[in-house]
């Protein structure tokens, strides 16, 4: 039972019409009475008579519609009261983020909902290694975390937002040497590599793991939100985010090497201790306005 098939049968109870219920719905008349359907499965009642194409309540419907207004009237109360604690919310939210572009993360989408639906909440973001992020949500350091990892982590409240894939991109210079070369050649080449526990690190290391080799590291940077610079100056070869590789490629900056690619995720995590904390609440749904708008529209 869902509070939009009750709002589907009062409507069509108080307007007595089926074609003018789907109006003042912004819904089509079999939505509508697909809705009521599924709400008299769940009930296990007849809602209404249906004869001649038209809807008459009945008897159970009769009983039943003071109950389903109620219910819309303490719905409608519950969400004006949870709009006004949002108001009441305050204090300070550490967010730790890996090293990766603003506009990737959605930090500037998120800093603006909190400061117009949070307007009491100080967000502050503190940029941390994927190691470090789970170490210091787990350990309470940090409220929350946006963090990029191939599998899940484990003991947090996990929110996936989005797939996120890498690809090896290596300066113009250096491609020509391994042109028809394979994994061992390219394990030789100079590699720029993110700090320790870092995801950049993690999924490079993994990467060369899997054919028994390891990358020939020749710098270790701690702003991985930028290595494409680096490659483009001719510095070495790194994992780039699949669209920034392939944006360099088109535009001649670099090149991109064959086929491979590390996938990973990015995710929202919370401590399960935390997670019910009401301004973790909230941010948790602010998340998932910006990175899951589907989903905050379903009825």
């Amino acid at each position: 039972m869902e509070i939009y098939q009750i709002r589907a049968f009062v409507t069509v109870a108080r307007l007595g019409n089926l074609t003018k219920a789907a109006d003042a719905l912004s819904l089509t008349q079999p939505a509508v009475t697909a809705q009521i359907k599924a709400l008299e499965q769940s009930l296990g009642v007849a809602l209404f008579e249906r004869a001649a194409g038209r809807l008459t309540l009945a008897k159970a419907g009769e009983a039943l519609l003071p109950t389903a207004e109620s219910l819309l009237v303490l719905g409608a109360q519950l969400k004006s009261e949870a709009q006004q604690l949002q108001g009441s919310l305050h204090g300070a939210v550490e967010l730790g983020i890996p090293s990766e572009q603003p506009d990737f993360l959605r930090l500037g989408e998120l800093a603006s909902a909190v400061r117009d639906q949070l307007p009491l909440i100080e967000l502050k973001t503190l940029t941390l290694s994927t190691v470090q992020l789970d170490e210091y949500v787990n350990t309470g350091r940090l409220h929350a975390a946006l963090t990029l990892v191939v599998n899940p982590p484990r003991g947090t409240c996990w929110q996936p937002l989005r797939s996120v894939r890498y690809r090896i991109a290596m300066p113009a210079a250096l491609a020509g040497t391994v042109k028809r070369g394979g994994w061992r050649d390219v394990a030789q080449l100079p590699w720029l590599d993110g700090p320790a526990g870092s995801h950049t690190h993690l999924l490079l290391r993994d990467m060369f793991e899997r054919h028994g080799l390891a990358p020939r590291v020749v710098m270790q940077h701690d702003d991985q939100a930028n290595l494409d610079a680096l490659v483009r100056a001719g510095a070495g070869c790194a994992l780039l985010r699949e669209e920034i590789a392939l944006a360099g490629a088109e535009s001649g900056d670099f090149m991109v090497w064959g086929q491979a690619r590390a996938d990973a995720t990015l995710g929202f995590m919370i401590s399960n201790e935390r997670a019910s904390e009401p301004m973790l609440v909230a941010l948790s749904s602010l998340m998932q306005k910006i990175w899951l708008p589907s989903a905050s529209r379903r009825p």
